[in-house]
């Protein structure tokens, strides 16, 4: 559940990311080679979030499906 829930903050990462690799193609010199780099950061945000959400969901630290194990209609 933790994994399907991370997929909208993920999204939101990835479309920051665009925008501001976008904004940095319009840009010259430092400001577009400093663009260039915080897309790639951006990028990266997007791809962990995911990747962590997946392990905690595998492990079993996933809160979200501790509280829906504790409810009488789950079981």
């Amino acid at each position: 559940m933790c994994f399907f829930i991370s997929l909208l903050p993920a999204t939101i990462w990835a479309v920051i990311g665009y925008f501001v690799l976008f904004a940095s193609t319009r840009a010259e010199g430092r400001v577009q080679t400093l663009g260039h780099w915080l897309a790639i950061w951006i990028f990266c945000i997007a791809v962990f979030i995911p990747i962590v959400a997946a392990y905690v969901t595998l492990a079993g630290f996933c809160p979200i499906g501790a509280m829906m194990q504790t409810h009488e209609w789950a079981q």
